[in-house]
């Protein structure tokens, strides 16, 4: 486990990646440049065959006009979430950090994160605005849970950084499938998608390191309510993530569909296991992921296999296996 002084230096180091590296919405986005213009019929707004829907029969026998419409449709909804989850997120930081004393290491890297999240929020907006589509975004349940974020994050931010951790690590893992895969992204939306991770992998790292410092030390009732809610908050955003049957009706996608491809098929339930491999690596890490709580990772639909480092993809967990 990371002792004080590591953690210091790993926050500070944080920091100062924040500083010389850092993006503005509408400074590193040409939003105005003809080439990043949203045109109709523009087949880069085609989903990709790595993304459950793009693949699926059903999407594929419609008309091309039809695939780019739904297209773009779904990456708009995907940023509106992003804006509900990056909203919560800051309001939790924000409240978090002045609760910590002088000197705390937490605040500075707090500030720089929110700073971060702020222009991920404008990127996303002003890419859902561009559109022009009236997206639902996060169920209405998810968006009254960010109310209380603030609270979590005082009186219990081991639980809020979980859901932190778990909100950002499927979100980069999809992103970062989307841009290795083969194919012609919109030149907009894969520069959207490269500042997003490219920022996310400092949150994320952050949110690892003060689980793994913090955890340890929690008292048996903290920790056992910690292990339960891991799991329980992993289910809740893969399917935030999903496409809500909201979105569906708009778009004209059968529900049927959305049920099959996320919930009964055994795609979506591999691409469920895949999305919080790195999650589990970290429960398994700080004593969480036992004989007791693995049983409701899986029956939940988000258990496997930790990921064996960081970042493995699908390919090396079907060689591991």
């Amino acid at each position: 486990m990371s002792t004080a002084v590591n953690y210091a230096e790993e926050l500070n180091a944080l920091s100062e990646a924040s500083v010389r590296k850092h993006f503005q919405a509408f400074v590193d986005i040409p939003w105005d440049d003809p080439a990043y213009e949203i045109v109709p019929n523009d087949p880069r707004w085609k989903l990709p065959a790595v993304d459950p829907l793009g693949s699926h029969s059903w999407y594929l026998s419609q008309t091309e006009e039809r695939q780019i419409e739904i297209g773009l449709m779904r990456q708009a909804d995907i940023a509106k979430v992003g804006v509900h989850f990056e909203n919560l997120l800051m309001r939790g930081l924000l409240t978090y950090v002045v609760s910590v004393p002088n000197g705390s290491p937490e605040f500075r890297y707090s500030m720089h994160e929110v700073t971060e999240e702020t222009h991920h929020t404008q990127m996303f907006q002003e890419f859902v605005n561009r559109t022009g589509l009236d997206v639902p975004g996060s169920p209405r349940y998810f968006q009254l849970l960010g109310h209380t974020a603030p609270l979590i994050a005082v009186m219990l931010p081991e639980i809020f950084f979980a859901a932190v951790l778990l909100g950002e690590e499927p979100l980069d893992h999809v992103q970062k499938t989307i841009l290795r895969a083969t194919g012609e992204l919109h030149p907009l939306i894969q520069r959207i998608m490269q500042i997003h991770v490219a920022e996310e992998a400092r949150h994320i790292s952050f949110a690892n390191e003060f689980l793994a410092k913090n955890v340890p030390d929690l008292n048996f009732a903290r920790r056992a309510l910690l292990a339960v809610l891991f799991p329980l908050t992993a289910r809740m955003i893969a399917d935030v993530l999903s496409p809500s049957y909201k979105w569906a009706d708009m778009a004209g996608v059968p529900r049927s569909v959305i049920k099959e491809l996320y919930y009964n098929s055994d795609d979506g339930r591999d691409l469920l296991a895949e999305m919080f491999g790195d999650v589990r690596r970290l429960v398994d890490r700080i004593g969480l992921l036992n004989s007791v709580t693995r049983p409701i990772w899986n029956s939940l639909g988000v258990g496997g296999r930790p990921s064996r480092f960081r970042g493995e993809t699908a390919e090396f967990t079907a060689v591991a296996e």
